[in-house]
């Protein structure tokens, strides 16, 4: 379960009590349930596809195309649909009634040595704001009142519900893990600056204060909101991070100044276009010998079987994560070296979550929706 501090929106009794159903209910969904998907599919679906073609699906779209016309795949897809906008109505009107005391905790929480930077200059970009992201009503960026916290306070609860608690206590096991990676595969980096692309709330920000002692950690994302409240989680977990708000495309940092650029789940809430604007940034922005370094889920070309790419794919059409499909198909390996990278130095890579390896209940760790990360980055 999550770890609260001081600005942490904590849930009466029957609100916690509907976040852990709504948890269990996704826990049913993916266990209990996905797997009769998978068995209408080798049963069913694909044995009547190859009668009908004389060949098996080849691409993820004829699966998926196959498999909306079955009922059970259907009410599969339906619960799965249910438990996200549940999720967002339960922790969002918790939120929503703690909201002025939580401005205030917020406004006026300890400093811890980090500090914060908003721009009312910045633009939201469109492929944020044209959806709802998540199915989250208003994505991350809208304001419902001055000095507002609501959608960082949100995103901090709704992140435990979704990810059945295989984050950690602050929910900051992939920046961990990512952690671990660095360290094995470059032993002799030694960051000055790090800087976290999309930080949101800074989940998977902080982690990085610990790791490397002495170095100054940042954190950019868009969302004010979010922003305010991650300064604001920050400074009441310890940690000194400095938060701007920012545009990952062009940042106002000079050339060179990190040494680390990392991200997390930010690829497939980009665009084609601004994500290799943001890999071109990142190169601008490293030092020699530096390390662009970005967490997502797996490339489709590391799953053989289209069927595996339609799990992921949902996203795309039932989730509004519309880049979700076009990422997964994308050379990004290629978009690295025209940004300036070689192609020598750079990475396409798994690695294990390190809170799932040290947890010792098997039946836990089923529930993870990724157990490895997929790590895309390169050296300057």
């Amino acid at each position: 379960m999550q770890k609260p501090h001081a600005v942490y929106a904590m849930p009466d009794h029957d609100e916690g009590a509907r976040e852990c159903f709504v948890r269990e209910l996704m826990v049913h969904v993916q266990r209990d349930l996905q797997p009769g998907k998978r068995a209408l599919y080798d049963r069913v679906v694909k044995p009547r596809f190859e009668k009908r073609h004389q060949r098996p699906p080849r691409t993820r779209h004829e699966v998926r195309l196959a498999m909306e016309q079955e009922p059970y795949n259907q009410m599969w897809s339906a619960l799965r649909r249910t438990t996200q906008e549940i999720m967002q109505d339960v922790v969002g009107e918790s939120v929503e009634r703690q909201l002025p005391g939580l401005i205030d905790q917020c406004r006026n929480v300890s400093p811890c040595g980090g500090s914060l930077r908003l721009d009312a200059g910045v633009v939201v970009p469109r492929y944020l704001s044209a959806v709802d992201i998540h199915c989250k009503p208003g994505g991350y960026h809208t304001e419902l009142a001055a000095d507002d916290v609501y959608a960082g306070a949100t995103y901090e609860r709704t992140n435990v519900v979704f990810n059945m608690g295989t984050g950690g206590p602050l929910n900051d096991d992939r920046a961990r893990s990512m952690i671990r990676f660095v360290r094995e595969h470059f032993p002799d980096l030694r960051p000055r600056r790090i800087l976290d692309v999309g930080c949101t709330i800074g989940f998977n920000t902080l982690p990085y204060v610990d790791a490397f002692p002495g170095a100054e950690v940042y954190g950019i994302d868009v969302a004010a909101p979010c922003l305010r409240f991650a300064h604001a989680r920050a400074s009441a977990i310890g940690k000194p991070v400095h938060f701007s708000q920012q545009n990952a495309e062009h940042t106002d940092f000079a050339d060179g100044h990190f040494d680390l650029i990392v991200s997390v789940i930010l690829m497939h809430e980009t665009a084609n276009r601004p994500l290799r604007n943001i890999f071109q940034e990142c190169y601008r922005l490293l030092a020699p010998g530096g390390v662009m370094l970005h967490m997502d889920t797996p490339q489709y070309d590391m799953m053989t079987d289209p069927y595996d790419q339609t799990l992921g794919d949902w996203s795309t059409y039932y989730n509004a994560e519309p880049f979700w499909g076009t990422l997964h198909e994308l050379d990004l390996t290629q978009l690295m070296v025209d940004a300036g990278f070689s192609r020598s130095r750079a990475i396409e890579t798994t690695a294990p979550s390190l809170f799932l390896e040290q947890a010792g209940n098997a039946e836990f760790r089923a529930r993870a929706r990724r157990p490895n990360l997929f790590l895309a980055g390169a050296r300057k």
